[in-house]
């Protein structure tokens, strides 16, 4: 609206000018048509004028709203943009855990079962190292039929030997790691299969309750 009282402004200053123009011209004698086409030229000079300086500045608003609109149209991309990064990395995060939970419920029931074969009448069926560790595991509370865990078990760690070392220092027929532990029992650990066989069922009954939970756990994991 201001531009538009301006370009009148100018306009009316200049229709003024020449009236005033001519007027001035009669009153002093001089000659009225050519001062009159004097003023109407310096009229149409100041309207052209005014003209252009109001088209150059509604140009400049224009592209300054063009501007102002592209820049806004930009901030929109880079938001939705950000948006879509963002709810592409919660999908991928929840398709991560869904795949992690699939293969942890997949593991829980491919776990290996502790023992489903025979169940020993008694520990007279053993001899050696497994009949002594039979009897012991009998007085340590478990029952017959946690024997078989045990027998595989320590069969997988030393063969039921009770001078089985290997290279890092585990030792005896539960390959107490270093073998020294086993002198909370007796001093004789070194050669005594009994002694290492209490503490070996020391052992597993504080860490996974039963021959067969320690055997369940060696073979998800190779170790117990």
């Amino acid at each position: 609206m201001s531009r538009l009282w301006s370009r009148l402004g100018a306009r009316t200053a200049a229709v003024a000018l020449l009236s005033v123009g001519v007027a001035g011209g009669f009153y002093l004698g001089e000659d009225r048509e050519t001062q009159q086409q004097g003023l109407t030229a310096q009229v149409g000079v100041e309207v052209d004028r005014v003209d252009f300086s109001y088209q150059r500045e509604r140009q400049a608003n224009h592209q300054v709203a063009f501007a102002r609109q592209r820049a806004a149209e930009y901030q929109a991309k880079l938001r939705a943009a950000q948006a879509a990064k963002e709810a592409a990395e919660r999908a991928r995060k929840a398709e991560a855990a869904a795949a992690s939970r699939k293969r942890e419920r997949e593991a829980a029931e491919k776990a290996a079962k502790p023992y489903d074969g025979p169940i020993p009448a008694s520990c007279a069926e053993y001899s050696g190292n497994r009949k002594i560790g039979c009897a012991l595991m009998l007085e340590k509370g478990f029952g017959i039929a946690e024997f078989p865990c045990l027998e595989k078990l320590w069969t997988k760690e030393s063969g039921w030997n009770h001078k089985a070392a290997n290279p890092i220092g585990a030792y005896g027929i539960p390959q107490s790691l270093p073998g020294s532990k086993m002198g909370t029992v007796a001093d004789d650990w070194r050669t005594n299969p009994a002694t290492q066989i209490i503490w070996g069922l020391g052992y597993i009954k504080g860490k996974y309750k039963t021959p067969c939970g320690a055997w369940t756990y060696f073979q998800n994991n190779n170790h117990y």
